[in-house]
């Protein structure tokens, strides 16, 4: 099994809030709570202390609100239609049961394809990349890691499973 973990560089800052509009949309939010959202971030407006002093104010056009409960809301929406729009053919996910089979595990920004061969492994996380890149995600090379295990536990199997 190959397992690639995938890291994000400043994913919550950089959402980008047209997309995000269009999946509200694409998700089926009613339109007033979409309107809600959005007014709530149009106008935005910050200001960068520098120098012992702040810089004017600072249209801000991309991101989630740190410290704001709905955001990883916000978040996890994006993520998730990243995975489901990169997802490979069945033939390259894991069986997890007879009946279920398994491309991902996903934690906030934290992802983990999973992959039979080196070579799925490439063709997925090259279209997390491309997936990814419209809503404003990079992947970054330097923390994200990929492992190969031959064998793998049955008690931690289990434990995955559960999850």
């Amino acid at each position: 099994m190959h397992i690639n973990f995938i890291d994000y560089e400043k994913a919550s800052d950089s959402v980008d809030w047209r997309t995000l509009w269009k999946l509200f949309r694409q998700y089926e939010v009613a339109e007033k709570i979409v309107n809600i959202i959005q007014n709530s971030y149009d106008g935005l407006q910050c200001k960068v202390g520098h120098g012992g002093g702040l810089t004017d104010a600072i249209q801000v056009r991309t991101g989630v609100r740190q410290d704001c409960l709905l955001s990883p809301f916000l978040f996890l929406l994006v993520v998730d239609w990243i995975m489901k729009t990169a997802r490979s053919e069945e033939k390259h996910r894991i069986q997890r049961t007879a009946q279920n089979q398994l491309d991902d595990l996903d934690f906030a920004d934290d992802l983990a394809l999973l992959s039979h061969t080196h070579e799925q492994m490439q063709i997925k996380t090259a279209s997390v990349a491309i997936i990814s890149a419209p809503v404003g995600f990079s992947i970054h090379n330097g923390p994200s890691k990929s492992k190969r295990r031959t064998a793998i536990q049955p008690l931690l199997m289990a434990k995955l499973w559960k999850m």
